[in-house]
């Protein structure tokens, strides 16, 4: 079996680096962005959040 959490780079608003984090809990999917904060993603970043959302569902349908 894979894993169940990725982790994606990016930054607030105030440009500090932070890190998103997506998980499958019970068959659904959960993402977590920094607490209280927006995050900000280059375009790299949204294609490593688009594959670790891909990854999730993925396992979540396995569940």
């Amino acid at each position: 079996m894979g894993t169940n959490e990725w982790h994606v780079s990016c930054r607030d608003v105030a440009g500090r680096r932070r890190d998103m984090s997506v998980f499958v809990n019970h068959g659904q999917v959960v993402v977590i962005s920094p607490p209280g904060e927006t995050a900000v993603l280059s375009p790299l970043e949204v294609g490593r959040l688009r594959a670790a959302l891909r990854d999730a569902v993925v396992t979540a349908a396995e569940e």
